[in-house]
């Protein structure tokens, strides 16, 4: 008899205890309350994330951080008379191993090479989707680091030092489109190919920019005193 998938998340939903899955808790800190809802939304949708608490200020979270006890912690890089970039250290004094990821309305490259080297892990521009939320998460769990697509454009943009002559007429599409902000799914309907097409692509540029993954291009922004210009 086929397994009904809808049917074995339901009873998980229903009942916790029927399936062991190790989750992942999350805090908030956004001081955007229209948004708060939305993100206790999204979270109800995931199994293997959970959402324990919102807050309007770092202050919030750091008094209730002990009783949390969160694995990954969303900060909103501008809150109300502070900084939330300049924030991560004193969450890092709190817990060396939390994983740290900005939201920001602003995609400077400026901004996300400064939350790099305050040892942040991930950044992500808003708006926050369902699915952008969960990649995130997922890559955070995976591999230590996350990025939106956005973001991966400004680091192909500026650290594309090596010459063109190194990328085939494919990779360099997928980098002129990147760098123009169009996401994998709008590559791929330019480039009449799938959306695996351009993310391998996009791993390809990765190993000729000598990086891996998000997270190897993340520790490369977090030892960068300066930006490479784009070639």
């Amino acid at each position: 008899m086929a397994l009904n998938f809808n049917r074995v998340l339901d009873c998980v939903k229903k009942n916790p205890t029927t399936m062991s899955i190790n989750t992942l808790k999350s805090i908030v800190i956004d001081n955007d309350r229209s948004l708060h809802n939305t993100y206790r939304q999204y979270f109800d949708m995931f199994l293997e994330y959970s959402l324990g608490e919102i807050y309007a200020s770092v202050e919030e979270a750091l008094m209730a951080y002990d009783t949390q006890s969160p694995d990954i912690v969303f900060i909103e890089e501008s809150l109300n008379g502070e900084c939330g970039i300049e924030c991560i250290q004193r969450f890092r004094h709190k817990d060396a191993n939390v994983k740290i990821i900005m939201l920001s309305g602003r995609n400077d490259f400026d901004l996300v090479k400064k939350a790099f080297k305050n040892n942040a892990n991930g950044y992500l521009s808003k708006p926050i989707s369902e699915r952008k939320l969960y990649n995130a998460l997922d890559s955070i769990k995976n591999e230590g680091a996350t990025m939106s697509n956005d973001i991966i454009s400004l680091f192909i943009a500026t650290f594309q030092r090596k010459s063109r002559d190194i990328f085939s007429e494919r990779e360099n599409q997928v980098i002129d489109l990147l760098c123009q902000g169009a996401t994998y799914k709008s590559i791929a309907e330019k480039l009449f190919v799938t959306a695996s097409a351009v993310n391998f692509h996009v791993q390809n540029i990765y190993l000729k920019l000598d990086v891996n993954s998000k997270s190897e291009a993340l520790m490369k922004l977090q030892q960068l005193d300066y930006a490479y210009k784009a070639a």
